[in-house]
């Protein structure tokens, strides 16, 4: 629990230092673009402190090009 006290904690700290800045310049697109982001990153965040299991992207990545890797090494050989 003190891990996702710290993430929110430090999502506060960000927030402060950072969005009175973006609505003064009235910078909208970029508001909502960091706030998705922050939101995102605070949701990895607890996640990895919960210790719940994130699976690597890679791994997706790898299962799709392999096939076309394969077949491509043999077309080449």
């Amino acid at each position: 629990m003190l891990g996702v006290a710290g993430v929110i904690a430090a999502a506060v700290i960000i927030l402060i230092l950072e969005v009175p800045y973006l609505i003064k310049k009235k910078l909208r697109r970029e508001t909502w673009v960091f706030s998705f982001i922050l939101l995102f990153a605070v949701g990895m965040g607890i996640a990895v402190s919960l210790q719940v299991y994130i699976p690597n992207p890679r791994n997706g990545l790898t299962t799709i090009y392999k096939p076309l890797y394969e077949l491509l090494k043999k077309w080449m050989e």
